[in-house]
């Protein structure tokens, strides 16, 4: 089992920043990819970014959806247990419930929720026009 726990999230005006945390445990050693999946309401949750943060030689190791490329920086932290989402030049459009994602499939596509087995509860990311 892998736990993950998001925070950061909170409400900001277009244009500026936020950073989400996402911290991991458990079973961590399982883990592949790392992604921030996010849903607003009365959408489909969808995959903003992926980070690879196993073991095994990947040809990539970040994706990104087109709609958050070059806003969007996801990273591992030093502690290789912590995941992040900075997120720059923030949007209306990106008002959503951000997720992380752990996935133990190195196989896996990595913007797409069956390829991840692990889920946080969410944290809500709210900007203004």
């Amino acid at each position: 089992e892998v736990q993950l726990v998001e925070s950061g999230g909170g409400l900001v005006q277009a244009g500026g920043s936020l950073r989400l945390s996402c911290a991991a445990s458990g079973d961590t050693y399982r883990r592949s990819y790392m992604g921030w999946f996010r849903q607003a309401p009365g959408k489909e949750r969808e995959g903003v970014a992926s980070i690879f943060v196993g073991t095994g030689i990947v040809t990539r190791n970040t994706y990104y959806a087109d709609s958050v490329k070059g806003r969007f920086t996801i990273s591992q932290g030093n502690d290789k247990n912590t995941v992040y989402l900075q997120m720059n030049s923030l949007k209306p459009e990106d008002t959503a419930r951000y997720y992380c994602a752990a996935s133990t499939n190195i196989y896996g596509r990595p913007l797409l929720q069956p390829s991840y087995t692990y889920w946080g509860q969410g944290t809500q990311v709210t900007v203004s026009s």
